[in-house]
């Protein structure tokens, strides 16, 4: 896979965690790498140049990783709702997890990072992306990982009343 041509915002406070990121890109061929350090920053930075990729720490201020893909997402001057995401945290507990899925995350990558964790993700979204959903409470890439077929419930998004399945 080329990554020469992707555009990646990196959204994080920590300026070293920034320049790791920055590193692991540049190895990987990604030669368009932008910086923000808050969700602000990077909101305005969307507005200026379109992202194929934004990776973005959970933790900020004054406008952390949750609420920055909540406005991405949902806000109507939104610069880019169906950009990916990639969260990046050291909290990953199940409950930190869930908050990113359900603002619209795409992956989640937990710290310390690695190359291989990095190129993983960036390889799911490209090769396997997930087709965008709108119902009541989210908008994002369906949460669902994988089909199961004994799911025997009656809600399985598809044809279901309020739901709209988008591709991106």
């Amino acid at each position: 896979m080329s990554f020469d041509l992707l555009k990646i915002l990196l959204v994080d406070d920590n300026q070293h965690m920034r320049m790791l990121l920055t590193e692991i890109l540049r190895s990987l061929g990604v030669r368009q790498i932008f910086e923000a350090m808050d969700g602000a920053e990077a909101l305005q930075l969307m507005r200026d140049t379109q992202m194929d990729l934004v990776m973005s720490d959970l933790t900020m201020s004054p406008l952390d990783g949750i609420d920055f893909v909540n406005l991405l997402r949902n806000s109507p001057d939104s610069p880019g709702p169906f950009t990916p995401v990639i969260m990046i945290t050291g909290h990953s507990t199940m409950r930190r997890v869930a908050e990113a899925r359900d603002a619209g995350v795409n992956e989640f990558l937990a710290k310390p990072v690695t190359a291989r964790a990095v190129i993983h993700r960036i390889n799911l979204i490209i090769e396997h992306p997930r087709p965008f959903i709108r119902c009541a409470g989210y908008f994002g890439p369906d949460r669902r990982r994988r089909e199961d077929p004994a799911f025997a419930g009656p809600w399985r998004r598809q044809g279901d009343p309020g739901v709209v399945e988008l591709q991106y």
